[in-house]
């Protein structure tokens, strides 16, 4: 190549649609003949890159004489290093490369890297963190160093005294940090030396280099065309120099303005080609968050001006008007050059086919967004293209367009953690790590693909049937750690049911996991073994299932890789680390559609969207965080650092997403929405979004759309729903002859409807699963242990601590329970303890303890369970109530709220207890509570309800068993026998349960109806 030839470069404008003006460029210039465009290579940025082009060789490959068809051109991929491609053998030639060293592979680098990490901390005297903290670490240092080998930075490069003298200047963070990273980087490369091989990105350098010294020395004979390629790279910018020279090459980039003014273009900056050559690659102001800034770099590092680029001599079908090049040039000015929209005159402003929706939360975005899309399939070949950065706005539009029939994939992929078969290994590493808690291992056993046979429908029946009643055995607070506590659960329910096929059932489950749970006892695990583990449960628990669909077999690839890697560099974690560890290792990796949905409608990230063409292309999640994304800084090398080296920061990104944007708006059709406010508040417009308001001035308010939010919202706009009343059901006689016990009692005069749904409903309330212990369950928890005490050991001192110490192990572990709550019951029932003994001391005798009894009163049948009942030394009886909280007021009591006591010494005095005689004097609540008088127990006390002396209210000890008759005789005369209707919150000001609040809609008029007590 002579130093005169004349430079094939091209630019396509974004109005002009990359994949098709650049097909329609193709066809005329190479297909001489039946065989001509065959012969041409074409090198493209991405594998959807080449079937963007190919869907436009398909639509524009009609010819003159209706024969149609061609052969279409040979496609080789650069590989674009963000989407983790490969080299095609174009570019990778077996033999003819062999002399660039094999790369190393990426997993076991990131495993070496968390090791040497390590190493290099304790050099340095710092203390390493845990495993999975190391392994993030290293996966940012190890993305440190794709960096600088993209930019083709040597190691070296950083012991450059100017950026010695700039780590100088920098805080003792950043030269931490930095040294670090050279540390580690030295180790990895002696390691690498030693192995003979290099890193990915220096082996893709060394072939492009490669490609380029052979192309420039012997060009290929048949055309070469590089198209679509905005990698700024030095080692591309090199291959692109020598393909743009060759006799039969030519280089055509995208969206690259050649309108834009010299001053204009001089303001991004340096860009890599300072005047002097003391100047520094990337200048302090140069415009990196320009669309255009990238492909100023990129001409700059080929050694070409803007003005050796021409333009593309076609245009592609339905193609934006010429003037919306202009505008979007216009939008992006630099922020001096921006005060000419003062003066632009309305045709360099004119965004003809340009809306801007905006809506007001995400979810109302996305359906606004799916009826753009419904409304545009309506039109017959009519493409549609939905580009977001924001995975979650995608997921949503996909899911409203299924309402429509409507299958759309996502073509950014789904991240593997969120695929069936991902999250069945995440549940399986769950288990492992917190050895069987109760939700990882239930939703292990229940997720879609356990207990899956070659019967699937029965055994699949029969398998969820079996979790649904361990599901039910398992409500309430934690049991202790492992899967032994959840097989005693489980054989206890088979065994009380007679069940032998939830026995046998539990025995494949347990057989399956139980070396999991056995794992997660270890100090520390080996990966290597840890991912058989799961690999085997995951078998036995789904069988083939779990890899038969593609994101099965991703997760095989991904175990595979990490399982190979884990055996060439042990990597030690401690179980709980290990669901993290793999959750991060597994975000890496996404799993695309193995086939496409409709065939006109395409959803795209940001970098998938690059050269695809749509009739209407929305834009969504246009928020600041969103698109752009935040601008990261590097956490090993200060910014400053990298740009004296020459490397653009995390700005840079900026400026490519401003690029995807220009090229977007050069559809003919183009909706750029946003939401005011996410999930977390309100949210900033993008600064994109901005620029187009900024730049329409008094034009804005045309290029609005207002009609699809207004549909979204009519779509979900019922009529309003009638006030709630205040629920008052009235059962039928029939339906109101029901038992009564003591407690519920209470519960139907403050609340009746809670006495109607528990009582006459029947219903009841399902604790959630491995939940804080409740009130509830600490009081039945305390009973069953008094009446453990009272059986096995007739309350002898020295025995109740030990014992309650037994069953709290055995009941619960959750952290709550064992932690606080357990300390200060044991305190409690030390005092129980101890104030037992006294009161036998003085001639008491505890007569029953957790017994039934009942009686007939007013034609009703009462029952009570006594906590206690004891003789006292005249012969009378004292009834006691256990409390593990504060006891009821007295004023309560004298009210007729609190009738337990009463209602139990009723029964006990007409002789509803069996082997029990007397008349009730003493009514004690025994509390476990703090004790607030202090004295030498902090917790434990007796109290009675009485009205003594200097007691303001209570019931007379005399009148304590008739009054509690009278307000007994009232709730069975008003709610059993008589017609009254169960009122809910009848008495709104008492305390109680609210098992029942959602039942009786209580927010929809509780303040809002008459008698509620608002």
């Amino acid at each position: 190549m002579s130093e005169g030839t004349r430079l094939s470069l091209y630019s396509i404008a974004a109005h002009r649609g990359f994949a098709d003006a650049l097909v329609a460029g193709l066809i005329p210039r190479y297909a001489e003949d039946r065989f001509g465009l065959a012969r041409l290579t074409l090198l493209l940025p991405s594998h959807r890159a080449i079937r963007t082009v190919t869907e436009a060789f398909v639509r524009l490959s009609g010819g003159d004489d209706g024969t149609g068809g061609l052969l279409l051109p040979r496609m080789a991929v650069i590989a674009d290093i963000d989407l983790d491609e490969t080299l095609g053998p174009l570019l990778d030639p077996i033999g003819e490369g062999a002399d660039v060293p094999p790369a190393a592979d990426q997993t076991r680098r990131w495993l070496t890297l968390a090791s040497m990490l390590r190493q290099a901390m304790a050099a340095e005297g710092l203390t390493a963190p845990s495993a999975a903290a190391l392994l993030r670490q290293s996966r940012e240092i190890a993305r440190t160093m794709d960096r600088l080998l993209v930019e083709g930075i040597d190691p070296d490069d950083l012991m450059r005294e100017r950026v010695i003298g700039i780590v100088g200047d920098q805080s003792a963070h950043w030269e931490k940090n930095l040294r670090l990273f050279m540390l580690v980087q030295r180790m990895w490369l002696a390691e690498l030396s030693s192995r003979g091989e290099v890193d990915a990105p220096a082996r893709r350098n060394a072939l492009f280099d490669h490609a380029a010294r052979r192309w420039r020395e012997n060009p290929p004979p048949h055309p070469v065309v590089a198209a679509g390629v905005t990698s700024a790279s030095p080692a591309i910018a090199r291959l692109l120099r020598v393909i743009a020279g060759l006799p039969q090459g030519a280089v055509i980039l995208p969206d690259l303005d050649l309108a834009l003014d010299d001053d204009v273009w001089a303001a991004l900056g340096n860009a890599g080609h300072g005047e002097n050559p003391d100047d520094p690659p990337l200048g302090p102001h140069d415009a990196v968050t320009h669309p255009q800034y990238h492909l100023k770099l990129l001409l700059n590092r080929m050694g070409v001006n803007r003005d050796e680029v021409r333009p593309w001599h076609r245009r592609g079908l339905g193609a934006a008007p010429p003037e919306r090049s202009k505008a979007i040039s216009n939008l992006f000015l630099p922020p001096e050059q921006s005060a000419s929209w003062v003066d632009l005159p309305p045709q360099r402003r004119r965004l003809s086919g340009v809306r801007v929706m905006e809506t007001a939360h995400p979810e109302e975005e996305a359906q606004a967004i799916a009826v753009l899309i419904r409304e545009a399939l309506e039109v017959p070949a009519r493409r549609v293209s939905f580009i977001t950065p924001d995975r979650g706005l995608a997921g949503r539009v996909i899911a409203h367009l299924r309402a429509w029939n409507v299958v759309a994939d996502d073509s950014a992929g789904m991240p593997l953690p969120q695929t069936v078969a991902g999250r069945m290994f995440l549940l399986l590493a769950e288990v492992l790590g917190t050895r069987a808690a109760p939700i990882p291992f239930l939703a292990a056993i229940a997720h879609p693909l356990a207990g899956v046979g070659q019967d699937k429908g029965e055994r699949r029946t029969r398998w969820l049937d079996n979790v649904r009643k361990l599901d039910l055995a398992l409500r309430g607070p934690r049991l202790d750690a492992g899967i032994e506590p959840l097989g005693k659960v489980a054989m206890e329910r088979a065994r009380k049911r007679d069940d032998s096929a939830m026995a046998h059932w539990w025995q494949e489950v347990e057989a399956a996991l139980s070396p999991l749970a056995a794992m997660g006892e270890a100090d520390a695990l080996d990966l290597a073994a840890v991912l058989d583990a799961l690999v085997t449960a995951g078998e036995a628990l789904c069988g083939p299932e779990l890899w038969a669909e593609a994101d099965g077999r991703m997760l095989a690839s991904f175990v595979e890789g990490l399982r190979e890697a884990a055996l060439g560099e042990p990597t030690s974690l401690e179980p709980a680390e290990i669901p993290a560890m793999l959750r991060d290792a597994m975000d890496q990796q996404s799993v695309r559609p193995p086939w496409g949905g409709h065939p006109r409608v395409a959803i795209y990230g940001l970098i998938e969207a690059r050269m695809s063409r749509a009739d209407l292309v929305i834009c969504g999640g246009l928020t600041e965080g969103s698109w752009p994304a935040p601008s990261a800084t590097d956490p090993l090398v200060a910014p400053a650092v990298l740009r004296a080296l020459g490397v653009p920061g995390g700005d840079f990104r900026i400026g490519l997403a401003a690029h995807d944007l220009a090229g977007a708006l050069g559809a003919p059709e183009v909706v750029l929405s946003h939401a005011r406010r996410d999930a977390s508040g309100p949210v900033i417009a993008s600064r994109f979004l901005l620029r187009v308001k900024a730049m329409l001035g008094d034009q804005f308010d045309k290029h609005r759309e207002v009609e699809a939010p207004k549909l979204a919202a009519a779509m979900n706009d019922a009529a309003p729903a009638p006030p709630y009343p205040q629920p008052k059901p009235l059962p039928n006689a029939e339906q109101r002859k029901v038992d009564i016990s003591a407690t519920a009692l209470d519960r139907l005069r403050s609340d009746p409807y809670q006495f109607y749904a528990s009582h006459i409903l029947r219903l009841r309330r399902l604790d959630a699963i491995d939940e804080e212990p409740t009130p509830a369950w600490k009081g039945t928890t305390v009973h069953a242990i008094l009446q453990e005490w009272n059986e096995k050991y007739d309350c002898a001192p020295g025995t109740l601590l030990p014992l309650a110490a037994g069953m709290l192990s055995d009941l619960s572990g959750h952290p709550f329970m064992r932690g606080l709550w357990q300390p200060r019951l044991m305190a409690g029932l030390k005092w129980v303890e101890d104030e037992q003994a006294a009161l036998v001391a003085e001639g008491r005798e505890v007569l029953l303890v957790e017994k039934s009894g009942g009686m007939v009163f007013d034609g009703v049948k009462i029952t009570a369970k006594a906590d206690r009942i004891d003789r006292l030394p005249d012969g009378t009886l004292a009834i006691v109530d256990y409390k593990t909280g504060t006891p009821p007021s007295a004023k309560m009591v004298e009210e007729g709220f609190t009738l337990q006591l009463g209602t139990t010494g009723i029964i006990a005095e007409s002789g509803g207890f069996e082997g029990v005689s007397g008349t009730p004097t003493r009514f004690e609540y025994w509390s476990l509570a703090r004790n607030a008088k202090g004295g030498d127990y902090a917790f434990g006390y007796r109290t009675e309800p009485i009205l003594e002396p200097p007691k303001r209210s209570g019931i007379p000890r005399e009148d304590f068993l008739p009054d509690s008759a009278r307000f007994l005789s009232d709730a069975i005369d008003r709610w059993i026998v008589g017609n009254e209707p169960f009122t809910a919150r009848l008495n709104p000001d008492l305390g109680g349960y609210n098992d029942y609040d959602q039942l009786m809609r209580l927010d929809e008029w509780q303040g809002r109806t008459e008698g509620s007590g608002a």
